[in-house]
């Protein structure tokens, strides 16, 4: 099964694709959209969707995985996640007859580092380990795959897909 992540984020997304085969992972291949903070957010909105989209075309993923939404302190901030999480969501749908699924934070730095409240610093770390890496990926590359790591976890552990929010058929 090929699992695609999304980081997302209005200035860098993060997006991962692991191949899972029973108890088994495989990095396939990952990287970050980044785009120019100081362009309007329609226009960055825009590149994140068309990167998703031909990444999600290329790979053509069974499940897609985005992080769950958490609480920001700033409420301008969240409002402009949302932004970025509602194009990725939308290419997901657009893009793929995969299932698309939320994970939450806490449930993805379990799946990677064993406990929910590791530091990106100790997800990147981990996400090199557990894939065999050479070098740690950037952040949100690795968030990414952090995300796919736990929505393969849930496959091979049948936890329920409580948080699925669609196919795109």
């Amino acid at each position: 099964m090929i699992v695609f992540g999304i980081d997302p984020g209005s200035h860098n997304t993060g997006w991962g694709v692991l191949h899972s085969f029973g108890n088994q992972i495989k990095y396939i291949d990952s990287g970050v959209i980044r785009t120019k903070k100081d362009a309007p957010l329609s226009v960055r909105i825009d590149k994140i969707f068309d990167e998703l989209m031909s990444n999600m075309e290329n790979h053509k993923p069974d499940r897609i995985c985005l992080e769950s939404i958490f609480h920001h302190k700033s409420a301008r901030s969240a409002l402009v996640l949302g932004h970025a999480r509602g194009v990725a969501l939308l290419a997901a749908r657009r893009c793929s007859e995969a299932d698309i699924h939320e994970i939450s934070p806490a449930e993805v730095k379990k799946a990677v580092t064993g406990h929910g409240r590791a530091d990106k610093k100790q997800v990147q770390a981990m996400i090199r380990v557990l894939l065999g890496l050479q070098e740690t990926p950037p952040a949100d590359a690795a968030d990414a795959l952090a995300v796919a790591i736990a929505g393969a976890t849930r496959i091979r552990s049948g936890l329920p897909d409580s948080l699925k929010v669609g196919r795109t058929t």
